[in-house]
């Protein structure tokens, strides 16, 4: 008798790390090993209002979700630093992402910075240039992407890599 087994949907996690002047982006996919679908930043001009930097933002992250076929948003928190201004301001792009992950059904998944830096690195205190240096030695193509692009792609990538590695430890838990 022949067995037929079905093999697990490939996972595509749509990794960010908001900004409001520049969101880096990471897409990553798992099938039988981790590869880089995408990976660059969305640059929005202080020139615009806040009504058009937001729908940019939307239409952009609306457009990798079709064309990549998205099964999981994984975004990395932010804190609240000097300015309680920009700290509302990356709400807004927060709960796009949200509506977006609505309006899509995908599942959503927030990682704090500190938790992001103790998965790639192994310390939850690590720089941004050792959170880097580690997605390179990971995914050595990053090392074409010019050094502006470079750090908020590879904050984003990190990013993405906790969403897969959360979704994979989540689907292996109830597989038991």
């Amino acid at each position: 008798m022949n067995q037929v087994t079905a093999s697990a949907p490939m996972q595509i996690v749509l990794g960010v790390d908001p900004g409001f002047s520049v969101t880096g982006f990471a897409l990553v996919a798992k099938a039988q090993r981790i590869t880089v679908l995408d990976c660059g930043y969305l640059k929005m001009s202080a020139q615009k209002t806040l009504v058009q930097r937001t729908g940019q933002f939307y239409a952009f992250f609306n457009q990798k979700i079709i064309d990549h076929q998205v099964t999981h948003i994984a975004l990395e928190t932010s804190f609240l630093g000097k300015n309680a201004q920009t700290f509302l301001k990356l709400g807004y792009l927060r709960g796009i992402l949200y509506l977006l992950a609505e309006q899509h059904q995908l599942e959503l998944s927030e990682f704090a910075p500190r938790e992001v830096k103790l998965a790639v690195t192994g310390s939850g205190g690590a720089s941004k240039d050792q959170v880097a240096d580690m997605m390179q030695r990971l995914f050595p193509t990053l090392s074409s992407l010019p050094m502006v692009e470079r750090a908020d792609a590879t904050d984003a990538l990190a990013v993405a890599l906790c969403g897969l590695w959360n979704q994979q430890s989540y689907l292996q838990r109830i597989q038991r």
